[in-house]
């Protein structure tokens, strides 16, 4: 492959990866915003019950919309480590592993919420107080389950920035600021895994990672990679 050719590729990969982060955090945000604070009501399990009943159409598109931001984390995923591999490929390839590790497990999260959706349409098997109950312990365990995602795109995303740290693809201080904010989100994951009880102090550590994510976003998709000199 000609160095051309090679660098045309690089800033490929790094404008679609840029486009997966853009998307990625704006879908995740949304979905908070137009789903999940509709209908879910934190220590009311018959409120909740009663909304997601009312609105099961928005509660599976919203899941639909997990569904396709962890498949954005895979296309992401691939193409920051085509990347990157070119700094180091065993911390490239260990970056990915936890990505995908992040994925699979969204995946898995996502479908432990769609009971909560067959529960809804199966009333019958189940009065009242348990069908508000099992509501409960599903939305709980996919609670859960997205600290475990966080954890994992934690880790993999501050191996990611120590690469493009050394690397110079991206301004240092943006690559620095990723290490130190993904820090946080993984303590703040830990924590809400530990001690779930503080769970709305702890999401606040994630809001430095959210800011980087967009910054890098937009960074990878209007600017690409800075390229040494030949």
């Amino acid at each position: 492959m000609s160095t051309g050719t090679k660098e045309a590729s690089l800033q490929s990969y790094a404008r679609v990866a840029g486009f997966a982060y853009l998307a990625i955090i704006i879908g995740s945000i949304l979905n908070l915003i137009f789903v999940d604070s509709k209908l879910i009501v934190d220590g009311d399990a018959a409120a909740t019950t009663t909304n997601v009943a009312a609105n099961e159409s928005l509660f599976r598109i919203g899941s639909a919309v997990h569904l396709v931001m962890f498949a954005g984390v895979v296309l992401l995923s691939l193409n920051l480590y085509a990347i990157l591999k070119t700094v180091n490929r065993n911390l490239a390839l260990l970056a990915l592993l936890w990505r995908m590790a992040e994925a699979i497990v969204g995946v898995v999260t996502v479908f432990a919420g769609m009971f909560v959706a067959l529960l809804i349409n199966d009333f019958k098997s189940f009065d009242t107080q348990q069908v508000q109950a099992l509501v409960d312990l599903f939305l709980r365990a996919r609670a859960i389950g997205f600290d475990f995602v966080i954890f994992f795109l934690a880790l993999g995303t501050i191996v990611f920035c120590y690469l493009f740290y050394r690397s110079r693809f991206i301004p240092r201080s943006l690559a620095a600021y990723g290490i130190a904010s993904l820090a946080i989100m993984l303590v703040g994951s830990l924590a809400n895994i530990v001690t779930p009880r503080y769970a709305d102090l702890t999401m606040v550590s994630y809001a430095p990672g959210i800011l980087f994510e967009l910054g890098i976003g937009a960074w990878l998709l209007l600017k690409g990679v800075k390229l040494p000199a030949s």
